[in-house]
């Protein structure tokens, strides 16, 4: 899993409440059987006019926004169906992180688990950053995971919260494999000596 530390790039606005994962991957995308190609999917139906050409009024296909690595999004991100394929799609479009006020648990996790760093911030922390990303000449952010803190073009700073595991597993890039490999030792002690007090399990 790729680690996530200090980042800087472009943010883009994607306010709409309670985007649900069927918008943020479409079911067609639904039926390789790999991952590839999913960044064609990801918000399909708002990226992309009836005739296959992008649309210009969505934010992900405006030149300033077009290279963007955060997305800001609205209340209720990723509510919906269990779909890993959104979070994946999401990754290989090049977005490493989601600035929220609040997500869907199963998506938050999904997010987790495969490196996008996922920030939880009040209504009031959200709209200081939704106003200045909105401009073009103020769409870069840098978004600190370390110090916890997301910086805006200006300079002013937004501390957030993530719980440690959470941490400890992107700035190490370790999804849940990874962080039980940290206890092998731990785990090859414990069955030698569960084994030595039960020989009967051999």
């Amino acid at each position: 899993m790729q680690a996530f530390n200090i980042l800087t790039g472009v943010a883009a606005p994607l306010p709409a409440a309670n985007v649900d994962t069927d918008v943020i991957m479409p079911k067609q995308f639904l039926k390789g059987i790999d991952r590839n190609g999913l960044d064609r999917g990801v918000f399909f139906d708002l990226r992309f006019l009836a005739d296959g050409s992008p649309d210009p009024a969505f934010i992900l296909n405006q030149r300033d926004w077009q290279q963007a690595k955060f997305l800001l999004v609205g209340p209720n991100f990723g509510c919906g169906s269990s779909r890993e394929h959104a979070v994946w799609g999401l990754k290989q479009l090049g977005i490493r992180a989601l600035i929220g006020t609040t997500f869907a648990g199963i998506f938050f996790d999904n997010c987790q688990r495969n490196g996008v760093l996922t920030v939880q911030l009040s209504p009031d922390q959200w709209g200081q950053i939704a106003k200045e990303v909105a401009q073009a000449d103020k769409n870069d952010i840098t978004v600190d995971l370390p110090a916890q803190t997301i910086s805006l073009h200006d300079g002013k700073e937004i501390a957030f919260n993530i719980d440690e595991l959470s941490k400890t597993s992107l700035l190490n890039g370790l999804d849940a494999v990874g962080n039980t490999l940290r206890y092998s030792e731990e785990i090859r002690e414990f069955q030698r000596s569960h084994l030595q007090r039960n020989p009967w399990l051999a």
